[in-house]
């Protein structure tokens, strides 16, 4: 797979696949303040196409994964697994010893696809994702690399 950095250029359509992907999606501005902090973006094309994308925060010898999406039409296929691979590679030749992360309470396919990847539960955030009822816990996961 060829991962490619996301720049400014890239916003609309990134912002664009994550409302179709999640239910309270980050907003054009959440990406475009990431870009400018210098957090690593990146992105997956097929046919020129957007199919995924991520953005990790580095902060000393830890790497924080703000967002991992795939397009809904092509979950399931080994996009996510692709991407997160590349990520944890490029922290670990950052020299980074752990990757953290949160992910909804709720959201039992994406702890288990963490798991896959020997991500650990280390402590919950509470009410920490918006919810349609009010707010959800966030369970924060880690990995060493």
């Amino acid at each position: 797979m060829n991962f490619l950095p996301m720049d400014e250029a890239d916003l609309p359509a990134v912002t664009a696949a994550e409302q179709r992907i999640h239910r309270f999606p980050w907003t054009l501005g959440n990406f475009h303040d990431s870009l400018l902090a210098g957090h690593e973006a990146w992105l997956q094309r097929e046919n020129n196409e957007l199919v995924a994308f991520a953005v990790v925060m580095g902060a000393v010898d830890e790497a924080h994964l703000l967002n991992i999406s795939v397009v809904p039409e092509r979950q399931r296929g080994g996009l996510g697994r692709a991407l997160l691979d590349f990520l944890c590679d490029r922290a670990r030749q950052a020299g980074m010893l752990r990757m953290l992360l949160e992910v909804r309470s709720s959201n039992q396919n994406a702890i288990a696809f963490y798991q896959r990847f020997d991500f650990v539960e280390i402590g919950r955030r509470r009410g920490y994702y918006p919810d349609a009822t009010g707010r959800e816990d966030a369970i924060v996961m880690s990995k060493k690399l």
